[in-house]
């Protein structure tokens, strides 16, 4: 049987067997979840969240001003006489007598305030909106066009002066004929009509229509704004509609996920281990069934939003990412409970390092490092060019590669049914890699293979570390770099000896540590200068890459690591490796911190 044909057969299987083993216990109660969650979503945005109903307690004297707030039901509204509301007042969070407005000296009396600013606003704006003449309320219009920031931060980072030109400080002068203006009515694309209309509707919307015509483009109205409607363009409506392209995957990876434990827990494997099939197909075919319907369901939610088909390529990466991780949590956990735990720690990674960057989109650099950013900017309509996918996406198509291999090649017997520890599952399938007649083009291939987890942990420290000010954020990302680099070095060294207790040899490990070096440097070179050069342009990313323009540097440097961390291996064994794993890292800080000095002296 053809690898093609073989991979056919076990897609088939797999789809019918998931289809009714977990088909009559998942799915019907996964449809009636979301079905539950429909109706519970047409109720809230059919009656309102109530969640906030009677926050506030305001007392009045005038009728008249009541009626400003009676439709916001986060207020609880009591009139009386002044008298009576000045003798309790403190009772109240807001009062308001004869016209004036007394806030209670606490957070929620200064909430309360800030609310009521918000509801006399629309109440203007529903006033002004049925006056006859329009524009003597509202004789600006602003007509918002936005372009791109082309600030240059790696000139702020070098303590250039970057902004405005040292004569904007004096207040511009007219010149030129006066023209007549041209009444706005005939100048503006839209009617007047439509104009009341967004003045009367103004704050009075439901939360969720905010996040309406993001894709499609709204309305014409949307375009135009009075000042006091002016906000920045985040792309935080952008991102929550990103949020339901990768809520389906995730979720559907899960299956996967589940799919593998169960063959494992039920012993159902070994029936399909016993087959004249590889490894390859196995994983391939069960794989590709999962894949097919996360591609349809991002195909269906593109088509039905009317975004661009082309957001679907920075979401390719991200399925494989995620279904290679469902491989391996599920062949790495001994049981449901362990799966639990570790698919949600990696579902908190994964979020973050995707979710986080996307918030500075057009704003830093730092953005690109996630695909996410790359619909964002497709929903917004700017695109991306083939570079910029290449940045965000080659760190998850380099690791999912390497996580499907690892996975087909501790499909087996031995690895599947072992009741070990996760940390000891983890080591065995590092060791699977590691060839007995050849352990030093191992070793070297190992360490050139960790790179883009290493990569990849970096960015999620360089994310996490972003906001902090600096030096603080400095000190923590070389930290934090070093002991991602010491760890990913000795892992392949520490599983080794740990099967092999009689490799670890004085003369051993300094071949092996040579050849970790050497591989490590080659493997960060060529991810590096092939496809993070722009982060390598920040100041963030030289603290992680600094030390690479110089090539024998770094090169000592990881030989040195490993043999800090080995020694500690050889004198103590396996109790020795955190120790060792410490003062490798002590080491790299030092190294990393002479070189981040001396760059921003």
């Amino acid at each position: 049987m053809s690898l093609a044909s073989s991979i056919r057969t076990i897609a088939a299987w797999e789809m019918n067997r998931s289809m009714t083993t977990m088909g009559r216990s998942v799915l019907p109660l996964a449809a009636g979840l979301l079905v539950l969650l429909v109706l519970v979503t047409a109720f809230a945005a059919q009656s309102g969240v109530h969640m906030q109903d009677g926050m506030y307690r305001i007392g009045i004297d005038d009728p008249e001003i009541a009626r400003i707030v009676a439709p916001d039901s986060r207020f609880t509204t009591y009139l009386d006489s002044g008298a009576a509301l000045w003798e309790s007042r403190f009772a109240y969070d807001i009062v308001v007598l004869q016209g004036e407005v007394y806030a209670a000296d606490t957070d929620k009396g200064r909430a309360a305030l800030k609310t009521l600013e918000r509801d006399y606003e629309s109440y203007v704006s529903r006033v002004a909106a049925g006056e006859p003449d329009l524009f003597a309320a509202y004789p600006l219009w602003i007509d918002l066009q936005y372009v791109k920031s082309e600030i240059d931060f790696l000139a702020t980072q070098s303590g250039q002066q970057v902004g405005a030109p040292a004569d904007a400080g004096r207040p511009p002068v007219p010149s030129g004929p006066v023209e007549a203006v041209t009444p706005p009515a005939s100048a503006m694309p839209i009617s007047e009509e439509t104009l009341r209309e967004h003045l009367a509707d103004t704050g009075s919307g439901h939360p969720l229509e905010r996040y309406t015509g993001v894709i499609s483009g709204g309305s014409a109205m949307e375009q135009f704004r009075t000042p006091s409607e002016l906000s920045p363009p985040l792309p935080f409506d952008a991102i929550i509609l990103v949020f339901v392209f990768i809520f389906p995957l995730y979720f559907t990876s899960q299956f996967f996920m589940m799919s593998v434990m169960n063959e494992r827990v039920g012993r159902a494997g070994e029936a399909l281990l016993s087959t004249p099939v590889r490894p390859a197909a196995i994983v391939v075919g069960k794989a590709l069934p999962y894949f097919t319907i996360m591609i349809l369901i991002s195909a269906v939610i593109t088509l039905s939003a009317g975004a661009p088909m082309t957001i679907l390529l920075p979401l390719v990466p991200v399925i494989l990412f995620f279904l290679a991780n469902a491989l391996i949590i599920g062949m790495a956990s001994r049981s449901f409970k362990e799966l639990s735990f570790v698919s949600i720690f990696f579902s908190t990674l994964a979020t973050s390092y995707l979710f986080f960057p996307t918030v500075f989109a057009n704003t830093h650099v730092i953005s690109i490092i996630s695909p996410l950013t790359l619909v964002v900017l497709d929903i917004q309509g700017d695109g991306f060019t083939a570079m910029q996918y290449v940045y965000s996406t080659v760190l998850f198509f380099a690791t999912s590669i390497i996580l499907f291999y690892v996975g087909i090649t501790n499909f087996r017997e031995e690895r599947l049914f072992s009741q070990k520890p996760l940390a000891s599952r983890l080591a065995d399938f590092v060791s699977a890699g590691i060839s007995r007649d050849h352990p030093h083009l191992s070793l070297f291939l190992l360490a050139g293979f960790t790179i883009p987890f290493v990569f990849m942990a970096q960015m999620l420290t360089l994310v996490l570390f972003f906001n902090i000010p600096m030096p603080l954020s400095l000190v923590l990302l070389t930290v934090s770099a070093a002991f991602i680099e010491e760890f990913a070095k000795s892992i392949g060294l520490y599983a080794v000896a740990r099967e092999r207790p009689g490799f670890l040899t004085p003369k051993n490990l300094l071949i092996g540590a040579v050849a970790i070096g050497f591989g490590f440097l080659a493997g960060e070179k060529l991810l590096l200068f092939a496809t993070l050069a722009q982060i390598t342009e920040s100041i963030f990313g030289s603290v992680l890459f600094l030390s690479l323009q110089v090539l024998w540097m770094p090169l000592l440097l990881h030989i040195a690591g490993v043999l800090v961390t080995g020694g500690f291996l050889l004198l103590w064994g396996r109790q020795g490796y955190g120790p060792g794993l410490i003062a490798a890292c002590m080491v790299h800080s030092l190294y990393n911190l002479y070189f981040l000095m001396g760059a921003l002296l």
